[in-house]
């Protein structure tokens, strides 16, 4: 074979092979960014505290994201959160361009509700989750309602946003383990709505209402003292709340704390954001490091402290692990508290 029959050979074995590596490489450049833009669904309603948490991050996350794209939230109230939930399960793109966020009530519905709702969140994508949080179950300044023993000796209207939502199920599980008297109104769509009960006298006051997210629809309420908080739906007492009684503490039998246990779990991954089941192995990597990197981010950092929102963040995959530890919870305990929420 002569010089110049040979180097024919090799340029057209390279005109074939060159493209072929270089179709290769775009496609793992373009499995390794997003480069379309994302959307963060909010199980809420506008201006309520997980709109608001939903917004900060929007404004930041982009920019931790190879391929930069836009982040725009969308919000999509409905059934205390199931509804984008489901949406989550079963419709979404699986390509890194969707996330949710909500309230724990969506997370325990599919083992403590009266419906399966479609959806089983240890098989979903977890991201991360801005803080861990405490829920406040409060009353109205001018009410009667100074403490939770006041609400045993007289009934406690409280507004709820929808089946499954943890202001419609801790209501219900208050008056079944400490014999409080709460009566639920349900049917607000979101937390604005319960806000405006509350201020209006329509209600007594909300059970429960987040601290992260009260403290950013409404701060104040606590700054000005406007509000009574009855009990901490925690595992201990707040600092920031001197007298005011963990759940946890007001029952003697082993069975009533590990069954509020339960209940408070989710409160240790507040303000989660997670992507749809079976998203890819690279995707939820970019996602999950795209979200520490935002919560390191000064520029996040400052705006959150702006409006006084506290930052305590879990990764995707520590989110991962307590979901799935939640979902592993014994089945007489998931069974007693299905027949305390469907006598």
């Amino acid at each position: 074979m002569t010089f110049r029959s040979s180097a024919w050979r090799w340029a057209g074995l390279a005109s074939l092979v060159l493209p072929l590596m270089s179709g290769r490489a775009h496609q793992a450049n373009a499995q390794d960014t997003i480069d379309r833009p994302m959307t963060i669904y909010v199980a809420g309603t506008a201006g309520g505290g997980i709109d608001l948490f939903a917004r900060m991050l929007s404004r930041h996350l982009g920019r931790h994201i190879p391929g930069k794209p836009s982040v725009t939230v969308q919000v999509m109230p409905g059934a205390g959160g199931i509804r984008a939930a489901n949406y989550l399960a079963e419709q979404a793109p699986r390509d890194g361009t969707v996330m949710t966020t909500f309230a724990s009530g969506p997370i325990l519905e599919p083992l403590i509700g009266a419906r399966h709702p479609g959806y089983d969140m240890s098989q979903f994508t977890w991201i991360g989750a801005l803080t861990k949080d405490i829920g406040l179950c409060i009353a109205w300044g001018a009410s009667p309602f100074k403490t939770i023993d006041d609400v045993k000796n007289q009934q406690m209207v409280v507004g709820g946003t929808g089946a499954g939502s943890e202001t419609d199920t801790w209501p219900v599980v208050l008056n079944n383990v400490l014999g409080t008297r709460f009566k639920l109104v349900t049917g607000y769509v979101g937390s604005q709505e319960t806000i405006l009960a509350i201020e209006r006298g329509e209600t007594h006051g909300r059970c429960i209402f987040s601290h992260s997210a009260l403290k950013i629809a409404k701060p104040d309420w606590l700054r000005d003292k406007k509000i009574n908080v009855l009990v901490l739906t925690a595992l201990e007492q707040s600092p920031e709340f001197p007298g005011v009684p963990a759940v946890v503490d007001l029952v003697a039998k082993p069975e009533d704390r590990q069954l509020l246990e339960l209940m408070v779990g989710p409160a240790g991954m507040a303000r989660p954001f997670v992507a749809p089941p079976g998203l890819p192995a690279n995707k939820a990597a970019l996602l999950r490091r795209a979200f520490d990197a935002t919560m390191q981010d000064p520029e996040f950092r400052a705006e959150a402290a702006k409006v006084q929102a506290d930052l305590a963040p879990s990764t995707g995959e520590e989110v991962q692990k307590l979901v799935a530890r939640i979902y592993a919870t014994p089945r007489p305990v998931i069974e007693r508290i299905k027949k305390i929420l469907v006598p």
